[in-house]
């Protein structure tokens, strides 16, 4: 694997890994509960921190996930949905501080992108979006400078500090179509801010707009939404995108909303997430999905295929604004 932020990394994994119904088909029947994240992350390269969308967590926390993990292991992190869904990016400048201050950054190199999620009755406002890009810290030592302007909510708990200088990564996950258009593309790669290509069964707009050194795929199920997993043959059409962006081509057969051609790149990281955890899919899945990826590519191998993308799912999931 190469070396994170090199480019040409891939990271596959899960979105969470605390699942009820995991035990005893992932995972071993007679694991401890607090032994999951440790089996989990010898299994895949990487793993999306959920619980951080729904409620601040404590710097202890981030410090175990951290040494429950093997070296070279990556996190995700989910941004607050404090921000992105109750304050939808409005006076988020205390809110950001919070985050930071939460202990992010004790997750040091084992911190990966930092996923921001916007729900579906939420518009394109591309002025309020532009002033949140401004906002967010691109390293380390900006993050733990916001960090210090945390309020009084985090006395006593707040780890603003950054052990070393590191770069930050950002991923939109869009959900209302009006996002899906030039201005907002070319707004992320000013920012160097990755668009999230989203495989929501057809329930949310898709394009795969390159906008940063980096891409971030969150694969939510192919047929039904947070349920169906992929097949042999979708798990064989995403394993030949991903070699292209990884080397930073692109597929032949992309979907794209914008005209202008993506940055140039030697070489992407691509994160990778599968979402489908309702019928203990997710983490078979993703196995399978770096199984393809290890193997040597075959000469001649190209993704510019025709792909039919599935428009099922259009039943609105339980709970689906908060994946």
């Amino acid at each position: 694997m190469a070396k994170r932020g090199a480019g040409g990394g891939t990271y596959v994994g899960i979105s969470g890994w605390t699942y009820a119904g995991w035990r005893g088909v992932f995972y071993p029947e007679k694991l401890p509960h607090k032994r999951e994240l440790e089996y989990a992350s010898r299994k895949m390269a990487s793993i999306e921190i959920n619980g951080s969308f729904y409620s601040l967590q404590r710097p202890t926390s981030y410090r175990r996930w951290y040494d429950e993990t093997p070296p070279g292991f990556v996190f995700a992190v989910k941004g607050s949905r404090f921000i992105t869904h109750m304050k939808k990016l409005r006076d988020v400048d205390t809110a950001l501080a919070n985050f930071f201050a939460s202990g992010v950054l004790r997750l040091a190199d084992k911190l990966g992108p930092i996923l921001w999620q916007f729900p579906e009755r939420m518009p394109a406002d591309l002025e309020r979006f532009e002033n949140f890009l401004e906002l967010l810290p691109k390293t380390s030592v900006e993050a733990a400078a916001l960090a210090e302007r945390h309020d009084e909510r985090l006395a006593g708990r707040a780890w603003p500090g950054a052990d070393a200088r590191t770069p930050l990564r950002h991923a939109f996950e869009i959900r209302h179509p009006g996002f899906l258009g030039p201005e907002f593309v070319g707004l992320l790669r000013r920012h160097n801010a990755a668009l999230v290509f989203a495989d929501t069964a057809g329930r949310w707009p898709y394009a795969e707009d390159v906008t940063a050194d980096f891409v971030y795929v969150r694969l939510h199920g192919a047929q039904e939404l947070y349920a169906s997993g992929y097949t042999d043959e979708q798990l064989d059409w995403w394993a030949a995108r991903i070699r292209e962006w990884r080397r930073g081509c692109e597929p032949a057969d992309r979907t794209c909303v914008s005209p202008a051609a993506a940055p140039d790149a030697k070489a992407r990281d691509v994160y990778v997430y599968f979402d489908n955890d309702a019928k203990v899919h997710a983490p078979f899945d993703a196995i399978r999905l770096m199984e393809r990826l290890d193997r040597p590519e075959a000469a001649g191998s190209s993704p510019g295929i025709n792909r039919k993308r599935s428009r099922g799912g259009s039943r609105k999931a339980e709970g689906a604004e908060n994946r």
